[in-house]
């Protein structure tokens, strides 16, 4: 079978192949930027991933130090709170030693030869009784720090 084809309709023809060739190299750069554009997407979001990981990381630790420093602030607190006064243990009058409570000063008086029961307690301020009766006696004191 043949065809015959006019020279307008062979120029015609050739024109829409050439618009075709020309349509498909556009679409083919397009092509190539857009997975240019893709893999510099792919990377920013690899490196996104990555700092996001450091960031977790980082984030764990602040917590656990958050963590930390309210333990140690809560220590701090209590041990100020305990260490506003000292329990002072006298002997017959005499000085003996001094601790942190008073349950520390019966245990040293105790440990002494103190009796385990009988300890009075007088409130600070209080007329302390003679020294002639009480052998032992546990005075809670106030403590300044010096400035």
């Amino acid at each position: 079978m043949f065809y015959i084809v006019r020279a307008d309709r062979l120029a015609a023809l050739r024109a829409q192949a050439d618009a075709a060739k020309a349509q498909a190299a556009s679409a083919q750069s397009e092509a190539s930027t857009v997975t240019a554009q893709l893999e510099l997407v792919r990377e920013a979001l690899a490196r996104a991933e990555g700092e996001l990981v450091v960031l977790r990381a980082q984030s764990y630790l602040d917590a656990e130090d958050r963590v930390t420093l309210r333990t140690l602030l809560r220590t701090a607190r209590k041990q100020t709170k305990e260490g506003d006064k000292v329990a002072v243990l006298f002997r017959k009058g005499r000085l003996v030693s001094a601790h942190a409570s008073r349950q520390a000063a019966e245990a040293a008086a105790e440990a002494e030869g103190a009796p385990r029961e009988g300890w009075v307690s007088s409130p600070l301020g209080a007329p302390l009784p003679p020294e002639a009766d009480a052998a032992w006696r546990v005075t809670v004191l106030p403590v300044q720090a010096e400035q």
